[in-house]
């Protein structure tokens, strides 16, 4: 009862800032993808906080889908999962070995990549159930000799039960890839050495977004779409699956800022540090609380357009000076603007100048360097 009485006297606090993410466009995605693989199932990725589009907002979107599995990195993010999924949830990356106990077993499968977790994790017996992760030549992590771990912790291995198998690709984006052949034949016969030890794992999955595209073989039985999930191709221009991707594939965010003071300064007026914008005509300065801790590179300083919209419609203000930890100001060029106008920071339509892809473009990144800077503090509504 306390406790129901001060969440109703808790004051309400609305930022200034807000992600949105377009629930239509990211089903749309998991339907399409799933449509390339109709006989595996998608464990969509959800790792840094579903790429900063919200861990807790995406797994309510997926609820809405048939989806039995989600993937994430640690123990804090499977948290969220726990609360805001209905499925499972497999565990990507490694943990201090005394997390593991504060797992929900009934809902938890594990990726093990060493002897050292193995041994620990089999003390939960047949509750723990494991993806065995194998090094097939990216040498990242992973098992690098399949038949000698098996023989080294046969006592070890009887005592989990083992749902999976995978390892991770180099270069799925390129589908001539000879290294990408040479993985999946190393992958091949570690399934071998498994089913020669009695070892049949319902998981077998080694195919990231790219790989969905490219890889066809009635071996994989899952696939993690990460990047495609959220609308963005994965695929180089080069695969003849680009441009139907391309096509399909919706970018599920957009955000947006507020406008928290407006100036208006004379020619030859500076802007913010290092005095790096000078005006060349009078002009209108419009700032928004939205800085490099937000997510916004300082790169983008001096060179990017956000979209205003006044009496007189839609219009592109161009950032003016340095971008600062918390604050961009932006050149309006004399347009009406107004304490509390929204601006929008990133587009969802790839052809807009502000699309993620297109600004990763601008400073020579990639698109997940854009997403995942994406403060988790931000805002997060789903539309």
């Amino acid at each position: 009862m306390v406790s129901f009485i001060k969440k109703i006297l808790k004051p309400k606090y609305e930022t200034l800032n807000e992600v949105q993410i377009i629930s239509n466009n990211l089903i749309s995605n998991l339907k399409y993808l799933q449509s390339q693989q109709e006989k595996s199932e998608m464990f969509p990725v959800l790792k840094s906080n579903a790429y900063g589009h919200g861990l807790k907002e995406v797994c309510k979107i997926l609820n809405k889908t048939n989806t039995k599995m989600v993937a994430v990195d640690s123990f804090p993010e499977a948290q969220i999962v726990y609360k805001n999924f209905k499925g499972k949830v497999l565990i990507l990356g490694e943990m201090p070995l005394d997390v593991y106990k504060y797992c929900n077993f009934k809902r938890t499968e594990f990726i093990i990549y060493n002897t050292k977790t193995l041994k620990h994790i089999s003390r939960f017996k047949k509750r723990a159930k494991v993806h065995l992760f194998v090094n097939t030549g990216m040498n990242r992590e992973g098992i690098d000799d399949l038949n000698l771990f098996i023989e080294n912790n046969k006592k070890y291995i009887d005592k989990i039960e083992i749902t999976g198998v995978c390892s991770h690709l180099a270069e799925a984006d390129n589908q001539d890839s000879n290294f990408t052949k040479s993985q999946e034949e190393k992958f091949a016969k570690a399934l071998n050495i498994l089913k020669v030890n009695k070892i049949y794992p319902k998981w077998v999955h080694i195919g990231n977004s790219s790989s969905i595209f490219n890889l066809k073989n009635d071996l994989y039985t899952a696939f993690r779409p990460g990047l495609a999930l959220y609308g963005y191709n994965p695929l180089k221009e080069t695969c003849k699956m680009f441009s139907e991707a391309n096509k399909a594939l919706k970018p599920a965010l957009r955000l947006y800022s507020t406008v928290i003071s407006t100036h208006k300064i004379k020619e030859g007026d500076k802007v913010s540090y290092s005095n790096s914008f000078i005006a060349k005509e009078d002009t209108t300065i419009a700032v928004i609380p939205f800085g490099y801790y937000e997510g916004l590179d300082r790169r983008f300083s001096n060179c990017t357009k956000f979209l205003f919209n006044d009496k007189k419609g839609f219009f592109w203000g161009l950032i003016a000076g340095k971008i600062c930890m918390n604050i961009t100001c932006i050149n309006c060029f004399n347009r009406e603007v107004s304490v509390g106008d929204r601006v929008q920071i990133f587009s969802e339509l790839k052809d807009a100048e502000n699309s993620i892809e297109n600004m990763a473009k601008k400073i020579d990144v990639i698109t997940y360097e854009i997403l995942t800077s994406l403060k988790s503090n931000i805002k997060k509504k789903v539309v």
